[in-house]
């Protein structure tokens, strides 16, 4: 037996209007045409779908239990079709997205508040990328997006540019750094610096500044938290290096203060890799045009 959704769809449309004329017009064919197919549909179930002398046409038994099938696969089928129009429209979809930076947060929860009010229809999750390696994650379609200032070539990704950053030192006023115009690697060998508990290859104050100096803290602490951090260096049981964003709320606190990492001009650009072929997906686009503005605003603020 070989049925069809459009067996299915005439079944359904000659018991809703009670005739072959008033269905062939719903379906938009011929009498004729549609009285064929029904001769088809019985040839494949091997007996009569509808008592033919009853007016309205009433359906048999046989009919009956097909029609219930109908009425549980055709609107499925619709709703499929929907969906499958929407994502064609690129008002649906789905937003993965992995983290490979603890401070992200701080910029990018104002972000999606922002996307949900326009995308209610995009499924977003948030994966921190510090418990799995996330690019190759992207690759295989595991997640849709992962934040990084540490970009690597691979086929098929596009590292799409968010905004630039400067790594910044933040102590105690009470630290005898607080006493210094500017910081220089050697300043840190009498510090405990409190960072995020990832490898050194992903902290800025090593990778920028104090692995080329070959200077080593007097001890390094990781701490999990933002909030937690930003306690500890104002009890001054250490320092910290934070991007500027992080630390806007505390520049006017006198518990704290802010200096630049030697000249100033250290700069780290944060990415947004997706695969090559979503960046165009409107959805897509509009977060990335979001991870570029929002951010910008809190560095300002």
């Amino acid at each position: 037996m070989y049925l069809e959704l459009r067996h299915f769809r005439a079944l359904r449309a000659i018991h809703q209007a009670g005739g072959l004329a008033r269905a062939a017009d719903l379906l938009n064919m011929t009498q004729s045409a549609l009285s064929h197919q029904v001769a088809g549909i019985e040839d494949q179930v091997g007996m009569e779908l509808f008592a033919r002398r009853s007016k309205p046409m009433r359906l048999s038994a046989a009919g009956l239990r097909m029609l219930r099938v109908a009425e549980r696969i055709l609107p499925e089928v619709a709703s499929l079709e929907d969906e499958f129009r929407a994502l064609s429209a690129g008002k649906t979809g789905r937003l993965h997205i992995a983290i490979q930076c603890h401070a992200c947060f701080d910029w990018l929860f104002p972000v999606l508040e922002l996307f949900r009010h326009a995308w209610p229809e995009v499924d977003v999750d948030i994966r921190a990328g510090l418990a799995f390696d996330a690019f190759p994650a992207l690759v295989r379609e595991e997640v849709d997006l992962v934040i990084s200032s540490n970009p690597e070539p691979l086929p098929g990704v596009a590292f799409n540019p968010l905004f630039d950053y400067h790594p910044t030192l933040l102590a105690s006023s009470q630290n005898p750094l607080a006493r210094k115009p500017r910081i220089e690697p050697e300043d840190f060998r009498d510090q405990v610096l409190i960072t995020y508990p990832v490898g050194r290859d992903k902290l800025d104050i090593f990778t920028e500044f104090l692995t080329e100096a070959k200077v080593e803290p007097r001890a390094q602490r990781p701490v999990e938290l933002t909030a937690v951090i930003l306690m500890l260096v104002g009890s001054n049981r250490g320092v910290a290096v934070l991007p500027d964003w992080v630390i806007r709320d505390v520049k006017s606190n006198a518990d704290y203060v802010t200096r630049p990492l030697g000249d100033g001009t250290i700069t780290k650009r944060l990415f947004a890799a997706t695969r090559e072929e979503d960046v165009q997906k409107p959805f897509m686009a509009h977060f990335l045009r979001l991870c570029r503005s929002e951010p910008v605003k809190l560095q300002r603020s």
